[in-house]
């Protein structure tokens, strides 16, 4: 008890009561200080803490979906001082009082939910576990202050469940990035691969047309400086020079093929008389 004294002297510490009898009978609150009592009339019954206390609660129940899972509840109560004689007298145990509240309350709300359900509604939990906590216990000299769910533990194989799924759920997006990721890379490349193609082909284009004009232009040159020559002699003869120029490449690559020496011989005596003369036999029909 926290009170000091002698005789008929008896001290009450800073925020407490004592509740005093006379034979037995309840006679008065001693407030806090220096109080005067007579020992054989008065005795002190009990001392009461007007202190903040809080009680932790601890109830396994199950969600709506079958899991179960336990609930830490904490509670922040005191007593009344103008209500010292209900909170000393009606309770026994004041404590177990609250703790059953506590316990009718969370097993009748998380029964109706499902556990992400209850994740999501604890304030909801902890502010009715306080107003059913503060309707009965005001009557018995108490108040409520505060109501937390401080903790709210499924099994640890539900908790392993529910991080597998929740990895698998991320692993799912994770693929449906990446493919959509390979899907633009693969349509870039295709993209890009056309446009090569038909870049390439434009050059390609340009190419032949400025060989075609300048196979004209050579042509031109040629027949205003020999005289008597026509076109087809000089197409001849860019042949014989292609003809020769293929066979260098491909004796280059040291392969071998069958040519008509007779006829690149007549070509040839034919280009030193001034491309005069018949056209050379087995070389151009």
């Amino acid at each position: 008890m926290s009170v000091q004294g002698c005789c008929c002297i008896q001290c009450v510490q800073t925020k407490t009561v004592a509740v005093i009898e006379t034979c037995g009978s309840y006679s008065s609150i001693a407030r806090p200080g220096l109080n005067v009592i007579v020992p054989i009339l008065h005795n002190i019954a009990g001392v009461l803490s007007l202190r903040i206390q809080q009680l932790d609660v601890y109830c396994e129940t199950k969600t709506k979906d079958n899991v179960f899972v336990q609930v830490a509840v904490s509670v922040q109560y005191r007593v009344l001082t103008e209500k010292t004689y209900d909170a000393f007298y009606r309770l026994t145990d004041p404590a177990e009082q609250i703790r059953a509240y506590v316990f009718d309350v969370i097993r009748s709300t998380l029964p109706k939910l499902e556990l992400d359900a209850a994740f999501e509604s604890k304030d909801d939990i902890a502010n009715a576990c306080q107003a059913q906590l503060q309707k009965v216990m005001t009557d018995y000299g108490y108040e409520i202050l505060e109501s937390l769910v401080t903790d709210l533990s499924p099994d640890q194989r539900v908790k392993a469940s529910m991080n597998e799924i929740n990895a698998s759920k991320r692993m799912k997006m994770a693929s449906l990035h990446k493919a959509e990721a390979d899907k633009i890379r693969q349509v870039k490349a295709a993209e890009a691969e056309a446009e090569a193609r038909y870049l390439s082909g434009v050059g390609v284009a340009r190419q032949r047309k400025a060989i075609v004009d300048g196979l004209q232009q050579s042509i031109n040159a040629f027949k205003s400086d020999v005289k008597g020559t026509s076109p087809k002699d000089v197409m001849d003869l860019l042949l014989l020079t292609q003809y020769f120029d293929l066979l260098r490449d491909v004796g280059a690559s040291n392969i071998f093929l069958c040519h008509e020496p007779e006829a690149v011989a007549n070509l040839q005596g034919q280009v030193n008389r001034g491309f005069m003369g018949s056209k050379p036999k087995g070389m151009f029909k």
